[in-house]
């Protein structure tokens, strides 16, 4: 029978040290992180295994670390779920949105309020016919593209206006149509029980008490990717200007930076996007508080009770902008655009989906400058660790059903990830079939041992069964020996493969290790999806996310980038 091919993706995030957050209380019917450790090296003596390190090493080039933007993949990767056929006579903008108005129900707002505006048929005091096409994407993928220059649509429409600031200070040509489609603000979601605790202890909750409470360790905090998400970015910027007591001179101050160190190391999670924190939670719950949107809040039926909702930032209003220079034409057709989505009856849908809250919420702080944002960035990828040392280890499969082009993009995309390894992180390489096999032992990723791992990967040949869990087994193994030398290190497990397991341990085998451990597992599919990698991932608040030929470096590339 043929099986389809797929690559996965996983990542597992351990904290432990002082000042780290770990779960070790025992979870109904479960076990203790001390009871996984103990299981976990009983399924070790289960497993067929060897040291083959590697001894050939390829060679590097001496470059500077990549960008995402340096993987990103074709435009088309991100679908047009507005695209009308243009006739002559008529005119049609394409139009970057982000993802909490571009997606389907209550998250596509734009998507509804497009397809009204093609079948009215408006026309352009030229007579022409305007017409708009809507691309799904991001705020922060749009912002790459748009930033490198590699796809420029005629109008941008990210979340915020961060973005925005951002694009003019890298020299983008942009011209306002609006700042606001429709009304929409970030916010930290608490547990109630938590809010009435920070309330009787501070007497008032806002930002800075959340953000004391979180360094203190006295409750468990999550966000996002402030390269990909719009609040992640938001919240980045606010707790810095918080440090800086709204003083944007002195945004990224030593002190500043340093407070805001200190604050990562009561933050044990932190998801790529919004809607994947809200996913998250809703199959956990272990955090205390976290960042998400109003509207997503508002339509989101777990948070109708129990939870409090703390604005935050600069609001999310959904500005659009012209991209370049188009022709007059064609900001005739945006501005025609912005008003019919100014109207009652595209504003009522609006509030329907959540929109349109807290209409009097104005920012406490003002935007910073462009180059203070892209600086923020590049501080909180140095600094979201808190100072603690990254392990990784990669898994890889190299079973027979891996020959081909599985393997080759395998190769890539473990190629490409590595090149947003730092020298100051620790790597580890198994691979494995029916058997697995270690190939390099945990060291730190200096060039002698990235020409180790990059030979390793080249070298890589792909016959046999596949023996997943047992590969997740042992790479697990090396981690934790890695802990007990490096108590305070972050331990991540990355893990590729091309198809359910057939070999060796059963998901029931590690299931109770992987929840006792609490160990988030993030998992890309590569161009199929796999019930039990869905289970794995929603186990330890992570996501499943899915890739294919065309986009599985740019997914892992993002990932790396976040993590390490």
């Amino acid at each position: 029978m043929h099986r389809s091919k797929i690559v996965v993706l996983a990542l597992v995030l351990v904290g432990v040290g002082a000042g780290v957050l770990v779960w070790q209380r025992q979870t109904p019917g479960g076990l203790t992180y001390a009871q996984a450790v103990g299981h976990l090296d009983t399924l070790v003596q289960q497993v067929k295994w060897s040291e083959q390190p590697a001894t050939r090493k390829a060679p590097v080039t001496l470059e500077n670390a990549a960008e995402m933007q340096d993987t990103l993949p074709d435009i088309s990767k991100f679908p047009l779920v507005v695209d009308p056929p243009v006739a002559a006579g008529e005119i049609a903008v394409e139009i970057f949105a982000s993802v909490e108005k571009s997606g389907q129900g209550a998250e596509g707002w734009i998507v509804e309020v497009a397809n009204d505006f093609n079948r009215q048929a408006l026309r352009l005091g030229n007579g022409q016919v305007a017409k708009v096409k809507i691309r799904a994407i991001a705020s922060g993928e749009g912002y790459q593209f748009i930033a490198s220059r590699k796809y420029l649509p005629d109008a941008y429409s990210p979340s915020n206006s961060l973005w925005i600031t951002m694009l003019s200070a890298r020299g983008i040509s942009l011209h306002r149509i609006t700042d606001r489609l429709l009304g929409n603000t970030a916010g930290i979601v608490m547990k109630q029980r938590v809010h009435k605790t920070l309330q009787e202890k501070y007497g008032t909750v806002g930002v800075r008490q959340v953000i004391d409470a979180v360094t203190q360790g006295s409750i468990a905090m999550g966000y996002t990717d402030p390269f990909v998400s719009s609040t992640g970015l938001n919240f980045l910027v606010t707790v810095l200007a918080t440090f800086a007591d709204g003083d944007s001179a002195r945004l990224l101050a030593d002190d500043v930076v340093s407070a805001f160190t200190a604050f990562q190391r009561g933050v044990p999670f932190v998801a790529l996007t919004t809607p994947q924190m809200r996913d998250s939670v809703q199959r956990d719950g272990s955090l205390d508080a976290f960042v998400m949107e109003r509207a997503i809040f508002a339509k989101a039926p777990v948070f109708q009770s129990g939870y409090v909702f703390i604005p935050f930032g600069i609001r999310h209003d959904g500005p659009l902008y012209v991209i370049g220079a188009p022709s007059a034409e064609k900001r005739e057709v945006l501005q025609q655009f912005a008003q019919f989505a100014s109207q009652p009856p595209a504003q009522k849908l609006a509030a329907e989906y959540g929109f349109n809250q807290l209409a009097d919420y104005t920012p406490v702080f003002q935007t910073p400058s462009g180059e203070l944002l892209r600086e923020a960035q590049q501080v909180w990828k140095r600094k979201k660790d808190a100072g603690r040392p990254i392990v990784a280890v990669f898994v890889g499969d190299v079973s027979g059903s891996m020959n081909g082009v599985p393997l080759r993009n395998l190769k890539r995309a473990l190629l490409a990830g590595s090149q947003f390894i730092t020298p100051e992180n620790a790597i580890g390489l198994v691979v494995f079939n029916q058997e697995v096999r270690q190939l390099l032992p945990i060291s730190q990723f200096t060039l002698n041992h990235r020409a180790l791992f990059t030979a390793a990967v080249q070298d890589m040949s792909a016959g046999g069964g596949t023996a997943m869990y047992d590969g997740i087994t042992i790479g697990l193994k090396m981690l934790v020996a890695a802990k007990v030398k490096q108590p305070d290190c972050k331990p991540l497990l990355i893990v590729l493969t091309d198809g359910e397991t057939n070999n060796g341990l059963s998901f029931e085998k590690v299931r109770a290790v992987i929840t006792g451990l609490k160990i988030p597992i993030y998992t890309i599919s590569y161009n199929a999806k796999l019930d039990v990698l869905r289970q794995i991932s929603a186990m330890n608040e992570a996501a499943s996310l899915h890739a294919d030929e065309g986009d599985i470096a740019y997914k892992i590339g993002a990932l790396l980038n976040a993590e390490m």
